[in-house]
């Protein structure tokens, strides 16, 4: 019996020192145990945007799912620069995440200097959710296509003007496409906001806008604007009748507001595959693909390579657009 008790003990100390020698396995690291604590989820924004209320309903759903507080901090200033730059100082440990808008890839070259890094200071996660934009025109204008309004604005060089929300938003970034791309001679008009800027639309004091079909639709329906084209790649599904800019024979013209989560570069990479599992699970739902239509949003839960590639294309394209068109901020 000595004997056999021995044995044993000898085998048990093989064992747990074979177990020791046995490398730790991929992907069974620091998201194993993550979310020990409460995250933070860093919004560069004020209260109340879109983007704000897209990172609340996620954070809420995380927390469900990961049975940890995920916890959004608005950060507001600077165009989303300075709540950008405190989550690319944050440690990458997995406690702290950005939910950025598409001023992300805008802000490197609108800014003659930001306070991060796009590709060095954050590891993307997945471009969540994107809204197209709209082409809309008064219905007192004589054209129902893309082709007419062309036409008609080259005809009368001067003439018209396009409404804009706002220097460096997307609408100003994509009126300003439409313009260059087509040699158009078609001042803006800049407003204050998405509002103001729809209602000199709908007032036919600036005739031409681009806006985002959550804005612009109950106009749309009421017949106080006139919808010629979307600029997503495919047809709305807020607007499944209007055209895309490619269909109107113009591919060169497009462009989606978005919002993504990335997490400070040197996060590890598990606990980036865990969220970004959870986060494309979450869209998808049933009734966050129905919240989120009230928010003018679609969902796409890319994964971390094509966001990556996403911002790398678009900070390079909006980046071409800026410098052609001079734009500059105060």
């Amino acid at each position: 019996m000595p004997s056999i008790m021995k044995l044993t003990r000898r085998h048990c100390l093989r064992l747990a020192g074979a177990a020791l020698a046995i490398p730790a396995l991929p992907g069974l690291t620091a998201a194993q145990g993550w979310p020990t604590k409460p995250v933070r989820v860093i919004v560069p924004f004020a209260p109340a945007g879109t983007t704000d209320t897209f990172a609340r309903l996620i954070a809420q759903k995380l927390g469900e799912n990961f049975g940890q507080q995920f916890y959004v901090e608005n950060l507001p200033g600077g165009s989303g620069n300075t709540g950008t730059a405190q989550a690319a100082r944050a440690t990458p440990d997995g406690y702290t995440i950005l939910v950025a808008f598409s001023s992300f890839v805008v802000n490197p070259t609108l800014f003659a200097k930001i306070p991060y890094d796009p590709y060095k200071d954050f590891a993307p996660v997945t471009l969540a959710v994107s809204s197209t934009h709209v082409l809309t025109v008064h219905p007192s204008l004589p054209v129902h296509s893309v082709k007419d309004l062309i036409a008609l604005i080259k005809a009368n060089p001067g003439k018209y003007s396009y409404a804009s929300p706002g220097v460096g938003t997307q609408a100003h970034l994509l009126a300003e496409q439409f313009r260059l791309s087509l040699g158009l001679d078609l001042p803006p008009v800049t407003f204050g906001g998405a509002g103001p800027a729809i209602v000199s639309v709908v007032a036919g004091h600036t005739p031409i806008g681009f806006s985002t079909p959550v804005v612009a639709l109950p106009q749309i329906k009421e017949g106080n604007l006139r919808a010629l084209a979307v600029t997503s790649k495919s047809r709305s599904q807020m607007l499944p009748e209007v055209p895309t800019m490619a269909e109107a024979g113009h591919p060169d013209i497009e462009g989606d507001s978005w919002v993504g989560v990335l997490v400070p570069a040197a996060t590890p990479k598990d606990i980036i595959t865990s969220l970004h599992r959870e986060v494309v699970k979450i869209i998808v739902l049933p009734d966050m693909k129905k919240r989120l239509v009230t928010l003018g949003f679609e969902h796409v839960g890319s994964t971390p390579e094509e966001f990556s590639e996403r911002i790398r294309i678009e900070i390079g394209t909006w980046g071409k657009v800026i410098q052609a068109a001079n734009i500059q901020t105060r």
